[in-house]
């Protein structure tokens, strides 16, 4: 091949590098998601979401769409937040989970959340969600992914006793909770509920506790003055232990993640949930 043609090979693909510069704003981002939404649409047991820096839905696949009662319509969530979407209890969660997500800029991996859609059955899910970065860093946004578990109970024959612990959990985190009642609960040793937890769920017992108390957390964090009184309110006896355990999982203290979302930098990528 001659000099030349080196040549303008190298013209060329600096030409389409120059011509195709990083995103730099959450329209151009979802520009470049819509050229996948047919794919994101064709997943039956996927939720595929993109949200602003106010925690609002920008962007929905139709599985989204349908399970929140809307058919085919993702237009009716756009620039709703998860409150407006899913029973308040659940959705204020889900909102505080994205406020701390874009304030600042951590990605959530496998959370297991139960989903309350209108007119469905209750449904467990893996939700993953990445804060969106623009050019220049800042953060526009996010996005995020709920793989559906139901089809775990037509494949696994515990299922529904494993959701039902589940469940018990998220409905009685505050108050003391051990292996040996869960166990009994689900009519299993220890032994088999963690390792059947851990098959289907991909967390172990004391993991999908410790996340449902420190979810509940960081939604009342912003409307309580005293880490004592959360502590208390998420099911903690010992205020030392909710702030080692808040700090390993989250990355900083209790008291840092409410002064993180009340400062005025934060503010205005943190909406208040105060008018929710």
């Amino acid at each position: 091949m001659s000099t030349q043609g080196l040549t303008a090979g190298h013209v060329s693909r600096d030409a389409v590098h120059v011509d195709a510069p990083p995103p730099s704003s959450l329209s151009d981002m979802l520009s470049h998601f819509a050229l996948l939404a047919p794919v994101f649409d064709a997943m039956p047991d996927i939720v595929f979401f993109v949200k602003d820096r106010d925690a609002r839905y920008a962007m929905v696949n139709r599985t989204l769409a349908r399970r929140c009662g809307h058919k085919d319509d993702k237009t009716a969530l756009i620039g709703k937040t998860a409150e407006d979407v899913f029973p308040r209890r659940f959705g204020r969660i889900y909102t505080a989970q994205d406020q701390a997500i874009i304030a600042q800029g951590v990605q959530l991996i496998d959370q297991l959340e139960l989903h309350l859609y209108p007119g469905r059955e209750p449904g467990w899910c893996m939700t993953c969600k990445q804060p969106l970065h623009g050019a220049q860093g800042n953060i526009v946004g996010l996005a995020g992914i709920s793989r559906d578990l139901q089809a775990a109970e037509g494949t696994h024959p515990a299922y529904s006793r494993l959701a039902a612990v589940v469940q018990h959990i998220q409905e009685n985190y505050v108050q003391p909770l051990n292996m040996r009642d869960l166990a009994k609960m689900a009519n299993m040793s220890i032994a088999q509920l963690e390792r059947y937890f851990h098959k289907v769920f991909h967390l172990t017992p004391r993991q999908v506790l410790l996340k449902t108390r420190l979810d509940a957390a960081t939604a009342l964090l912003v409307t309580h003055d005293k880490v004592t009184d959360v502590a208390a309110l998420c099911g903690y006896t010992d205020h030392s232990a909710f702030t080692r355990q808040f700090k390993a999982t989250v990355g900083i203290t209790p008291t840092e993640y409410r002064a993180l979302l009340q400062s005025p930098a934060a503010r205005s990528d943190v909406p208040s949930l105060a008018n929710v």
